[in-house]
């Protein structure tokens, strides 16, 4: 008797779904916060100055404050979460959670006391920021070269919009959370970089 042979693994195919699944999560939490009117931004969101609003942190990148907002963010997070992911599920998990965290840092630190915040583009921010700083971290010539041109091609697609996110943000509009994202991104980049091993050499 013959032991069928298992089908092959696809890692980018499951690495590539990642993203994309935790955007569905988001527009459920969505449709939940439309039938309860929005209320769980003011109880998940991050407030800041307000200790209990640091839950916010984890929580308020699932949040949105309307149709148009998680429209703005979705084709983003997708696209760049993706490109991401490509390189593996643990490092796109550490990418996000760190993003996540700094600029709802940024968001709680930096604005009024108890503005709200809520919102997945400071990750959006953050993926950004990743992207454009790893090519200097790149492990060989090939991949820098790789990166480096994926950097270009977003860069050209999203530069610009970032930079309004940023200096030009209009009002209620979280432009620390976006600030924070991208410096998220950017040492997320630098904490993931390929360790360099030692060079041994003889006397």
């Amino acid at each position: 008797m013959t032991t069928p042979t298992p089908a092959p693994r696809r890692p980018l195919l499951e690495a590539a779904m990642q993203p994309l699944i935790l955007l569905a999560v988001i527009w459920a939490v969505q449709f939940v916060n439309v039938i309860v009117r929005y209320r769980l931004n003011y109880t998940f969101g991050v407030e800041a100055w307000d200790p209990p609003g640091l839950i916010g942190l984890v929580t308020s990148p699932f949040l949105h404050s309307g149709w148009g907002h998680i429209i703005a963010n979705s084709v983003p997070f997708a696209i760049l979460g993706v490109l991401i992911a490509f390189e593996g599920t643990r490092r796109y998990w550490i990418v996000t959670g760190i993003t996540a965290a700094s600029s709802g840092i940024f968001a709680w630190v930096i604005n009024s006391p108890g503005t709200v915040t809520v919102g997945a583009s400071g990750v959006v921010f953050g993926y950004f920021g990743y992207l454009m700083v790893r090519a200097f971290f790149a492990p060989s010539v090939g991949r820098g070269i790789l990166y480096g041109a994926i950097a270009l091609v977003v860069g050209s697609l999203y530069g610009a919009t970032m930079l309004t996110g940023i200096f030009a943000a209009g009002a209620n509009v979280s432009w620390q959370g976006h600030v924070g994202g991208a410096i998220g991104g950017a040492i997320a980049a630098h904490a993931l970089r390929p360790k360099r091993r030692p060079i041994v050499g003889s006397a």
